[in-house]
């Protein structure tokens, strides 16, 4: 699949998933092998200190990490994330975040999915996650 950038394919991310318009998410580009994302830090976003809230950065992860998925599916497919693990490296304090999901398996009934989420070009957090492909 040719890469995807910019406008049309946030747009597409949240048509058909509204929580990413939530979340704030950019996917700058997608493509079956990489999708990039940006979200930028915003104080309603952060838990004590101004620190971004570890439960939205794990919402990014999965939404990123669906997205790539999803490219590695067959047309029509849809998926449902079956199991996701989250470590993280660094707070985010200020400025914005990179997310950046790759596939680690892609198979018939599951794709596996990485994703990095980036801080001033450092690892903020790691999420693998498993997502279940349903046929249409």
């Amino acid at each position: 699949m040719d890469a995807k950038v910019g406008n049309e394919m946030t747009q597409t991310a949240h048509s058909t998933m509204p929580f990413t318009a939530v979340l704030g998410l950019e996917v700058r580009a997608a493509a079956a092998d990489k999708v990039v994302a940006h979200a930028d830090w915003k104080a309603e976003r952060c838990t004590a200190g101004g620190v971004l809230h570890g439960g939205y950065l794990m919402a990014v992860a999965d939404s990123v990490g669906a997205l790539c998925a999803v490219l590695n599916m067959p047309p029509g497919a849809r998926t449902a994330t079956i199991e996701s693990k989250t470590n993280f490296m660094r707070p985010v304090r200020e400025g914005s975040i990179e997310v950046v999901a790759t596939p680690v398996h892609v198979g018939r009934t599951i794709v596996v999915v990485q994703t990095d989420i980036l801080s001033s070009g450092k690892l903020a957090g790691r999420t693998i996650q498993t997502q279940s492909v349903i046929a249409k």
